[in-house]
C-alpha cells in the first residue's frame, strides 16, 4: 500500500495498491476506495498495519477471527506478506473495508481504449463467500 501514517479522521479514503498479493482481485496501481471503521466480516478485503512495520498499511482479505486476531491472506498464493507470515493480526490493526477499486486511465487515450476503461475502470469489491473453503485448501 501506498498509504502511510496514523489513522484516518474522515470515514472515506483512497489508497493505492502496491504488489501483487492480492492478484486477480486487485492489480498494482488499483486505487481503492477505504470505508474506515467499518464492520468487517471475513471474507472481507481491508486496509490493515502491517503487524511488524505498523507504519505500513497493507491490504489482504479477512479469513476468520482465530486467538490473538484476524487470518489474513492476500488473493494470490504465490505471494507472501501475510497471516502465514506473521500470524493474527489484532483487531486494533484493523483500519477499514475495501469497497471499491478503480484503475487509473492508462497512457493509451484512443477511443476504444478510453470506453474499455470505462467499462472496467469502477469495480465494487465483494467479500469472498468461500474464505473456509480457501483456508482448508491451502
Amino acid at each position: 500500500m501506498a498509504e502511510h501514517g496514523r489513522e484516518p479522521k474522515v470515514s472515506l479514503g483512497i489508497a493505492e495498491v502496491m504488489g501483487p498479493s492480492m492478484y486477480p482481485t486487485l492489480r498494482h496501481g488499483d486505487q481503492l476506495l477505504v470505508h474506515y471503521r467499518a464492520p468487517l466480516k471475513p471474507g472481507d478485503v481491508a486496509v490493515l498495519k502491517h503487524p511488524l512495520q505498523q507504519d505500513l498499511l497493507i491490504v489482504k482479505r479477512l479469513v476468520e477471527r482465530r486467538d490473538g486476531g484476524w487470518w489474513v491472506l492476500g488473493d494470490n498464493p504465490g505471494a507472501e506478506g501475510d497471516s502465514r507470515v506473521f500470524g493474527a493480526v489484532p483487531e486494533e490493526l484493523l483500519l477499514g473495508r475495501v469497497r471499491a477499486r478503480y484503475r487509473p486511465l492508462g497512457d493509451q487515450r484512443s477511443a476504444r481504449a478510453v470506453v474499455s476503461w470505462l467499462v472496467s475502470a469502477l469495480r465494487p469489491v465483494p467479500a469472498e463467500r468461500s474464505v473456509s473453503r480457501r483456508l482448508r485448501a491451502r
